[in-house]
């Protein structure tokens, strides 16, 4: 996963705000009583610091130490501890509620994958609860996102100018990696950023979940909790802990 460019960092809220899909994760924080929570893939702490409410303990986890900075710096992040790092870097502990939100499960490659899986695993008391989405193969949400150079877009930021387009690159396995290019108009530095994401179908995860210890509670397709479908551009997992 990259670190990001801070000003990309520095955008990260606007394109994408607070919205349904971190109300959900909140009324399930709230209708689970969760005392201790996990962050795991937090960015810039948007939705950490608000998990932070008063009798939570909550622990937001990033590899990218430029989103970790950012988190820092917001008001409220001193009720939240902060690591730089993955999975292998969770505390130790009993936690009630493990969260991956903004389709992170989806930017953690195999072998990674299943490893985090069974770290947030150990980590969960048993009984705990781990949450999270991912994009549904079956919809094919990469082939709405390729904007040629020739169709770039120009939008104002506090860095001045800001003109944009997307590249992708099909690999195998349910890769797909995504080259953003930003290009800062006012100084013309040109910041290219790759990703890579894997599209995963309901078995598979499920089957990655009953190897590492969970028992799938419930899917859905959209934060309404509407019903899963075989053809729903979102899946939603909530799985507990075997202990």
């Amino acid at each position: 996963m990259p670190n990001y460019d801070t000003r990309i960092v520095e955008l990260y809220d606007v394109d994408n705000g607070d919205g349904p899909d971190h109300d959900f994760y909140r009324q399930l924080a709230d209708t689970l009583n969760a005392r201790t929570v996990i962050d795991l893939g937090c960015g810039t702490g948007q939705l950490t610091v608000t998990l932070a409410t008063p009798g939570r303990e909550v622990v937001g986890v990033d590899p990218s130490s430029n989103m970790i900075n950012y988190a820092r710096a917001r008001p409220g992040a001193e009720r939240v501890q902060w690591i730089t790092g993955d999975s292998r870097d969770l505390p130790p502990g009993r936690h009630d509620l493990a969260l991956m939100t903004g389709n992170v499960a989806q930017h953690i490659l195999d072998p990674d994958w299943p490893r985090t899986l069974s770290d947030l695993h150990r980590t969960l008391r048993p009984g705990g609860t781990v949450a999270f989405e991912t994009r549904n193969p079956a919809g094919r949400a990469w082939q709405r996102w390729v904007t040629p150079e020739a169709e770039a877009t120009t939008r104002s930021t506090p860095f001045g100018l800001l003109r944009e387009w997307l590249e992708l690159e099909i690999g195998d396995a349910g890769v797909i990696t995504m080259i953003a290019h930003n290009v800062f108009e006012e100084t013309g530095e040109h910041v290219v950023e790759r990703e890579s994401l894997v599209f995963r179908d309901r078995a598979t995860v499920e089957r990655q979940l009953a190897a590492a210890g969970f028992a799938v509670e419930a899917t859905w397709a959209g934060w309404d909790r509407s019903p899963l479908r075989s053809d729903s551009p979102l899946m939603i997992f909530q799985a507990t802990s075997r202990g």
